[in-house]
């Protein structure tokens, strides 16, 4: 599941693996080789992870399903604005 999920985060960033690997300060192979399933980063290189693009360390292993978003600073009006997007997002998930 590891290996899907950076892939996955990798991608919605719009980031290549090389870009990926500079923000986290490994190659690109290394990369490669988390997203290709050869190797498991270190618990250290975990947390950087988790930490650098903000998930849990359990969305990244698969644990979890859910991303927390940091909506510390905002207005309550802000935070009912996202929740308002992210609502009309689920309620036209379906509609191509």
């Amino acid at each position: 599941m590891f290996n899907e999920r950076i892939k996955e985060l990798r991608l919605s960033l719009g980031l290549n693996q090389i870009q990926f690997g500079r923000k986290l300060s490994v190659t690109k192979q290394c990369i490669s080789n988390w997203e290709n399933d050869n190797i498991q980063p270190s618990i250290d290189m975990l947390i950087k992870i988790a930490t650098t693009f903000s998930v849990s360390a359990d969305y990244l292993l698969g644990l979890s399903n859910t991303i927390s978003i940091d909506a510390s600073g905002l207005t309550t009006n802000q935070i009912l604005h996202i929740q308002a997007i992210i609502n009309d997002i689920r309620n036209n998930q379906n509609i191509v």
